[in-house]
């Protein structure tokens, strides 16, 4: 292998004395043929499994064969409350508030999947009235997200082609640049009724300027929305002080809680407070009081807070391995875990910049990145890829010619970062 510019003693020393120690015992990683670990790079799509999830399964198969229905209040973990494990680690996890006497379902809560929640939010923060019907977002967007854009348009009898506004890169640059995202708003003024952005993109892994998004689309009069996917267990956030109106993500990146994971969902406190607000109705978002009165209730009455726009009853087997990887974040903090994902990712990129020689370049901005660098590469992208990934190498491929990887901070290493970009580097020359 042709090796990169550090060392390996030296990266061994640099996990050694990293002050955010890497939790990589605590996770499941994944085998070569061999039985070596693999170098999985892949978090921004698949977290890995954490090693306590399965006793947090165990314990509810327990308890559903022990108590049967009787679980939902019996037991060490009562599955009617199960949701509420959440509300002050999802409050920490984004910068939210914790539920008080004015706001008891918190602005934090877990349920659905992501575009279920998206939908649920734009049911209440899309109002189109009069001139003010349109609608921002970046391309390139999560296909999903386009599709729940559009189809809220069609339902509100709107014309996507002219209620839709696109912000995207200028030719021949890969990434948004955040002046284009507020003159677009700028320009849009009073027409604009929502805006809802990826807060990190998908495809480049570019940071937005949330901050000033937001006080851009407020200063318009518009509600300002993020899909969060790439971004919450990522980076640092703020939503309740940024004045977010509201956000989903979902669990199973950056959160590790599995395949289809439960995801999340934010509503901040001015407008979780306001009940009246419309929404679509369903049980388990009524005041938890008179929940279980089911026939004597006819009357859907929404719990004041991000709880009032549940529906259904939670999965409560799907929300135990979140509970796991939560119980990691909230041990070591988002503040403490993204400091040392920038410098394994920082470490990442300088290798990548010190041995491309022309042979690939990252478009993820250095000053707008999370844990995620995608990487075009010259000639056969696929074939490179397909043959990092016979090398160990767990990564992710977006078409043509983009190479997306993630060095998680809670269970990857400066040297899996080292021995990638040897990979890298011979794929490309072979």
């Amino acid at each position: 292998m042709n090796a990169p510019e550090t060392d390996i003693q030296t990266v061994a020393e640099l996990d050694q004395r990293d002050p955010v120690p890497s939790q990589r015992d605590k996770f499941a990683i994944p085998l070569q043929d061999d039985g070596s670990d693999t170098i999985y790079l892949c978090g921004n799509s698949l977290g890995l499994q954490p090693l306590a999830s399965r006793s947090y399964v165990d314990e509810l198969m327990d308890a559903w064969s022990k108590h049967g229905v009787h679980g939902h209040f019996e037991g060490t973990s009562p599955w009617y409350p199960y949701h509420e494990l959440f509300r002050d680690t999802g409050a920490r996890l984004v910068g939210a508030v914790t539920p008080d006497a004015s706001l008891p379902g918190g602005e934090v809560v877990m349920m659905n999947s992501l575009t279920a929640n998206l939908h649920l939010l734009l049911t209440s923060f899309y109002r189109p009235s009069g001139s003010r019907r349109r609608i921002l977002m970046e391309s390139p967007a999560f296909p999903s997200d386009i599709y729940c854009v559009q189809s809220h348009l069609q339902a509100r009898g709107m014309d996507p082609q002219s209620d839709l506004i696109i912000v995207g890169p200028r030719e021949d640059e890969d990434c948004i640049r955040n002046e284009d995202i507020l003159e677009a708003i700028d320009r849009a003024g009073e027409t604009l009724a929502t805006i809802m952005l990826g807060g990190v993109n998908f495809l480049t892994g570019q940071v937005l300027d949330m901050p000033s998004i937001v006080h851009a689309g407020h200063q318009a009069g518009a509600l300002v929305g993020f899909d969060l996917a790439h971004a919450v267990g990522n980076i640092q956030l703020h939503l309740h002080d940024w004045e977010v109106d509201f956000a989903a993500w979902c669990s199973y990146k950056y959160l590790n809680a599995g395949p289809g994971a439960i995801a999340g969902l934010f509503v901040h406190a001015k407008h979780g407070r306001d009940v009246s607000i419309p929404r679509f109705g369903g049980w388990w978002g009524n005041d938890p009081q008179s929940r279980f009165r089911m026939h004597l209730e006819d009357q859907f009455i929404p719990v004041a807070g991000a709880e009032g726009w549940q529906l259904s009853n939670p999965s409560i087997l799907a929300m135990a391995p979140l509970r796991a990887s939560l119980d990691l974040f909230d041990s070591i903090g988002m503040e403490a875990l993204q400091e040392r994902s920038q410098r394994l990712t920082n470490y990442l990129r300088n290798q990548l910049d010190a041995n491309s020689s022309g042979r690939w370049r990252v478009i993820t901005p250095n000053d707008a990145q999370g844990c995620q660098l995608s990487i075009i590469t010259q000639g056969d992208a696929r074939t490179a890829f397909e043959d990092i990934t016979k090398q160990g190498v767990i990564a992710d491929f977006r078409p043509p010619n983009v190479i997306r990887v993630a060095p998680v901070p809670l269970y990857n290493t400066f040297a899996e970062c080292h021995r990638f970009v040897s990979i890298l580097s011979d794929a490309l020359e072979t």
